[in-house]
């Protein structure tokens, strides 16, 4: 079932800060998420508004995609007086437990606090909604998005 609006390789004409993940889906070589709450900037091609819009229920696909690195990000423990009490250093994970926590992040409780493209390599900065923040970069050969409606902002 093809969505009413699709754009091609137009990543940068949307803002997925505070967009929530629904679901993450690996269809033959392509990694599809199902974003909420995700910002259509006015440059982007389908946008005929002057303003910012919003969707949800947008699906974000990267073809080819391969998963690089998925890294449970450190974090430092302070006292109430700001002493540093514990430190807790980058954790990579192993690709064997990739997809379990992917399945963990797409139950709609993981926010995307960044998404950058550079190359073919896509950033994806994470909350994962347990009090933990990842960092997920995928490779891929391009992208496509699709939605069916504008919602206002």
């Amino acid at each position: 079932m093809r969505m009413k609006f699709q754009t091609t390789n137009e990543l940068e004409h949307f803002c997925f800060a505070e967009s929530y993940i629904a679901d993450i889906q690996k269809i033959g070589g392509c990694l599809r998420f199902t974003l909420d709450n995700v910002t259509i900037l006015p440059e982007n091609s389908r946008n005929r508004d002057v303003r910012q819009m919003r969707a949800n229920g947008l699906l974000l696909h990267i073809r080819d995609a391969k998963v690089e690195d998925l890294i449970e990000e450190g974090y430092k423990v302070y006292d109430a007086d700001g002493n540093l009490k514990e430190q807790f250093p980058d954790q990579p994970l192993a690709s064997a437990q990739y997809n379990e926590t992917l399945k963990a992040l797409s139950d709609g409780s993981c926010s995307v606090y960044a998404l950058q493209k550079e190359g073919d390599r896509y950033r994806f900065a994470l909350d994962g909604g347990n009090d933990r923040t990842y960092l997920l970069c995928v490779s891929g050969t391009g992208d496509f998005e699709e939605w069916d409606r504008f919602l206002n902002k």
